[in-house]
């Protein structure tokens, strides 16, 4: 067949000199029709795969071709279907390994080398389960140092979007075993929940990271179980328009482009014909002073968003010049480029990461020093957050960089306008990053996100319930433990009871924990920051989850997995009988300071504090304010920063209210 096209095509005869080159166009043709055997990214090279469950391994070929696995000395037989796909089902597996697998085709041959047999936790939500060790380095420099275990291993699953369909495959990724380097790009908080279960059980531990900083949870769920939301469904709709994201990209970029060409064209500091403000020594006659950290509107009402150049001379003993060093510059709202004697050592793009610059060796010189600070404000308030680390720091010596600074605006600029985040709108990351990794067993999911909905906190005890519903019907492995990390303490504390999204949202978390089944809920209300919504304690929050899945899914029956959960009160004349769950071996007021953060209400829901004492298993809540008492809440704020009540195993109470106002 292929001989009589090359000769004849049409009517036309084709010379024999320009046979060959047909050839080429016709092979090319014929190609895609002998597909080579593939394999996921997941299916690969250092896999862990699940323990005592049956497993799939799934790959593409040529259609109807005949595929073989030979593992362990058994052999498996499938045929590729007419779209050559294929799936082969091997019986459960013991722990173990390394172990190789060889997957056959009718033309090719794959083997898989460093195969372990073990548990596989699917970790995903926004920032705080992406943040990497390398974000929370400072304070775990020990426990990345002894990071070297190759039964710890983690896949990061691309960050993409896709509103079209669900995919199939992911466009890269591998398996990476944990050591000193590599550990820092591991998921901090599946780290320390995997390295917690490794050293109890000596059971290889997988981690699938699928997670995306900022991302909402209707990013993560299917369209089918949008359905359920309106709003989110139409909205993921409209998303299947690729003319619409690329207008909607296009003009975002544009706009930050030109915001930015701007600012560089009138930010004095680069003006031509004049030294620029990086250079140390430079005139200063006209620059203002500041107090850092804070924000440079609190001080200065006139400056608002754009660049503001910061200047602060100090002096290094001989002892210490030429040496190398760490200059910690807290947090900056929102960018920074830093320079010192005229010299360049790093920026940071946006407001969130910590400012940690390494000054190379010979740069800083005995006597005086000058560090430079361009701060670019987009929006809001901008500068120095408080109550944060601002030092240079060498060898040993510490020397503090808070107090006054040199200060002047380099160039004003009306705020810029946000953007609109095309990678979190609903379903785009289930498709593309949920979607492809459905076929991979596992032993359960952790889950750490919630922030980027505290806007409508109500409604997230309907979402999550129904993302957990969605993720285990995809898996068809029944109901897969399920751990989720409350959120923490975030922001300025109050000195009144009031309302709270956060503590909505905790509680929209609480009432999903108590009704879904086979869940668990790690309490993070003492691991936050005030100033900072990525706080750096992840090794608890990883730890608290570990609790939970030794509970729930390795069978700990003497274990306490979980701090003091409110279950009923009972009113006795003025006072609030509270009665709690998972007390463990009693009930505890931390450091043995009075019970606080406790509010009462009458009819009225006007809520007072409230004092609160611990009597055997139960907390007594009273006020003088108060002399028919209706409800009480705990902790019921963004940050409830003094929030005391604990078990004696060390793990606080999840905060909660009686009433549902």
């Amino acid at each position: 067949m292929i001989k009589n096209i090359f000769l004849r095509i049409g009517s036309r005869i084709v010379p024999k000199s320009k046979r060959c080159s047909m050839l080429i166009v016709v092979f090319a043709a014929v190609m895609p029709l002998c597909a080579q055997l593939r394999l996921p990214k997941l299916v690969s090279d250092g896999m862990i795969l699940q323990r005592d469950a049956e497993l799939t391994i799934w790959g593409w070929a040529d259609h109807n071709e005949n595929i073989t696995i030979d593992f362990k000395g058994e052999s498996y037989h499938t045929v590729a279907d007419s779209s050559g796909e294929w799936k082969l089902i091997l019986p459960e597996q013991k722990t173990g390994g390394p172990y190789t697998m060889k997957i056959k085709g009718e033309k090719d041959e794959i083997t898989l080398h460093d195969i372990l047999i073990g548990d596989v936790w699917f970790a995903s939500g926004q920032s705080n389960m992406e943040l990497p060790m390398r974000r929370v380095s400072p304070i775990y420099e020990k426990e990345i140092e002894t990071s070297e275990c190759s039964f710890i291993r983690q896949f990061a699953v691309p960050q993409r979007y896709n509103f079209k369909h669900p995919e199939k495959e992911l466009e890269k990724g591998s398996w990476v075993s944990a050591n000193p380097q590599t550990v820092l790009d591991f998921s901090a908080v599946a780290y320390f929940f995997a390295r917690e279960l490794y050293e109890k059980y000596k059971i290889p531990i997988g981690i699938i990271n699928a997670s995306l900083g900022g991302s909402p949870i209707q990013a993560w769920m299917s369209e089918e179980a949008l359905k359920e939301f309106p709003s989110y469904y139409n909205e993921a709709q409209q998303f299947k328009n690729d003319d619409l994201i690329r207008d909607i990209e296009k003009k975002d970029s544009m706009r930050t482009a030109e915001w930015y060409i701007t600012l560089w064209k009138n930010d004095e500091g680069y003006r031509s014909g004049k030294s620029p403000w990086y250079l140390p020594n430079i005139d200063t006659s006209d620059w203002l002073t500041m107090t850092i950290p804070g924000y440079w509107s609190d001080t200065y009402p006139d400056m608002q968003n754009g660049s503001v150049w910061f200047r602060r001379k100090v002096e290094i003993p001989a002892h210490l010049a030429g040496k190398p060093a760490k200059l910690i510059l807290g947090r900056i709202i929102d960018a920074d480029s830093v320079y010192i004697n005229g010299v360049f050592v790093g920026t940071t793009g946006y407001q969130y990461p910590p400012r940690r610059y390494h000054i190379p060796p010979n740069l800083l010189q005995k006597g005086e020093n000058e560090i430079v600070v361009r701060v670019i404000s987009n929006a809001g308030k901008g500068g120095f957050v408080p109550d944060k680390l601002y030092a240079l720091i060498i060898d040993k010596d510490t020397m503090d960089l808070t107090g006054e600074w040199k200060i002047k605006q380099g160039a004003k600029m009306p705020p810029l306008p946000g953007q609109t985040f095309v990678r979190w709108k609903p379903t785009g990351l289930y498709n593309a990053m949920v979607a492809p990794v459905t076929n991979y067993r596992i032993k359960g999911f952790l889950w750490y996100q919630g922030e980027s909905n505290a806007d409508k906190p109500y409604e997230y005890r309907f979402l999550l319930p129904k993302l957990i519903e969605n993720w285990r019907n995809d898996r068809r492995q029944g109901n897969l433990p399920f751990l989720f990390v409350q959120l923490p303490n975030y922001g300025l504390p109050v000195s009144e009871p009031s309302e709270s999204n956060w503590a909505v949202l905790r509680e929209s978390q609480l009432v999903t924990f108590k009704k879904v089944p086979a869940t668990g809920m790690a309490v993070t209300i003492d691991l936050g920051e005030w100033n900072d919504i990525h706080p750096l304690r992840k090794k608890e929050v990883g730890e608290r989850l570990a609790l939970w899945a030794q509970k729930m899914t390795y069978g700990e029956k003497n274990i306490v997995y979980s701090g003091p959960i409110y279950e009923s009160m009972e009113v006795k004349g003025d006072e609030v009988w509270l009665k709690f769950k998972e007390i463990g071996s009693g009930l505890v007021a931390k450091n043995n300071l009075p019970l606080k953060e406790f509010a009462i209400a009458g009819a009225d829901r006007k809520f007072v504090w409230a004092d609160a004492e611990i009597v055997g298993d139960k907390v007594k809540v009273r006020s003088d304010k108060v002399a028919k008492p209706v409800a009480v809440r705990y902790a019921w704020a963004d940050n409830p920063e003094n929030a005391n009540l604990y078990n004696n195993e060390g793990l606080p109470a999840s905060p909660f209210r009686t009433d549902n106002w």
